[in-house]
């Protein structure tokens, strides 16, 4: 009774189109409304791994039991709405295997005659590969991106690090140079000691002559002299790095002038210009009148000095370094920075920016001083730079600067 009433529902057998119904690529399944097969392709029992003759006349449920209340829905659905489901994806485990699989389903109502629905068609596709490959790239993608955000934390760090140690290397500059003012003071200031003890023995014993207290008053004025001179000098030292400090540490926009501030900059870092053999130039305009970020300003100047006394004299033979700066129209200045050293090949003027890169890595360098610069001159001052050197030749590098930073910079 069961295949009688199979044939009397089965499509009409026309050759043609049970021929492309069977040799079909995918799966394919006509189904009666209590989810009985009517009809299924060769490709459809691969997939669920019964025959063909096993399935038809049989429910989903005696045949893909994992499956049954799934379709179940979905033939209630449409047989509900009259309106076809489509993209679903159904998992499941084919019999005798363990392994789960996915196929994506399209499922469509068959009218009769008279516009009922009569029967469900359905197309079903095997993803399993895709879902697994998908499921790995997702892994690789999140593994690529947690190892993205240790990396970019890391160089977060260390870009810390590289502007500690430039602030380290200018506090030991100025420690040095406050070292001779003071020193001198000192020295000076036991000599005037012991001659007042001197004069006021001689005093005290009634002797006191006229040439002596004309010694004594020249010494004193000659004292006070170098007194005044070297404790300004260290005055000056202290400010200029107490300014130079307070910029780094805040960050804040401030009106400045250029050239007196790259000036009190360059106060603190000439300490390493003898013990290298080099000499520095600076010619700048007057009335450079800016807006923007001293700090970041400074914090440019001192890498681009800094790598220049690495980098550029390596056989220890000097040279010169010269600053100019200039106005460039009514809304912008120029900084020029060159040295006459040894200059850079092709390649590495290419990565001098980038990130990491240093020719100088046995020294313990690890090549952020001109990515910092890059990204201080580009993003928080807004400017531009370029780069032009040769062996040989030297290196210079051209900054463009706006006379009021964007106020946009200041958020990167």
């Amino acid at each position: 009774m069961k295949s009688s009433v199979v044939r009397d529902v089965q499509f009409p057998k026309q050759p043609a189109l049970q021929l492309i119904y069977d040799t079909a690529p995918i799966g394919l399944a006509y189904l009666s409304p209590d989810c009985r097969y009517l009809q299924i392709n060769q490709r459809l029992t691969e997939i669920c791994g019964i025959s063909v003759e096993g399935h038809l006349g049989r429910t989903v449920r005696d045949c893909v039991p994992a499956l049954a209340s799934a379709v179940e829905g979905i033939v209630r659905s449409i047989m509900e709405t009259g309106e076809p489901v489509t993209d679903i994806e159904v998992y499941g485990q084919r019999p005798g295997h363990n392994d789960e699989r996915c196929w994506i389903t399209h499922w469509h109502p068959q009218r009769g005659p008279n516009g009922n629905i009569v029967g469900v068609n359905v197309a079903a596709e095997e993803i399993t590969e895709r879902k697994r490959s998908e499921r790995e790239i997702r892994a690789a993608r999140d593994a690529a991106e947690t190892a993205l955000h240790h990396l970019q934390e890391t160089q977060a760090s260390l870009i810390e690090a590289e502007k500690l140690a430039a602030l380290g290397r200018l506090v030991a500059g100025v420690a040095h140079e406050i070292n001779s003012p003071i020193g001198t003071s000192l020295t000076v200031a036991s000599v005037l000691e012991r001659k007042c003890a001197d004069f006021a023995a001689e005093a005290a014993r009634g002797k006191l002559k006229q040439s002596s207290l004309k010694n004594f008053i020249e010494v004193v004025e000659s004292a006070s002299s170098l007194l005044v001179g070297n404790l300004n000098r260290a005055a000056e030292l202290v400010q200029s790095f107490k300014q130079v400090a307070v910029d780094r540490s805040y960050l804040d926009r401030r009106e400045f002038d250029l050239t007196e501030l790259t000036e009190q900059v360059l106060l603190s870092l000439r300490p390493a210009l003898p013990k290298n053999k080099l000499t520095l130039e600076v010619d700048g305009a007057p009335d450079l009148a800016m807006n923007s970020y001293p700090g970041p300003y400074g914090q440019v100047l001192t890498n681009l000095f800094l790598n220049s006394v690495t980098h550029a004299f390596p056989d220890g033979k000097g040279g010169a370094i010269a600053i100019r700066l200039r106005a460039s129209g009514a809304d912008h200045v120029d900084i020029l920075f060159a040295d006459d050293g040894c200059g850079m090949s092709r390649d590495v003027r290419r990565q001098a920016f980038d990130p990491f890169f240093t020719t100088r890595r046995d020294n313990g360098r690890i090549g952020l001083g001109l990515h910092i610069v890059h990204n201080i001159v580009t993003n928080r001052l807004g400017g531009e730079l370029h780069l032009d050197s040769a062996p040989a030749e030297g290196t210079s590098v051209r900054m463009t600067l706006p006379r009021v930073a964007p106020r946009r910079a200041a958020d990167n």
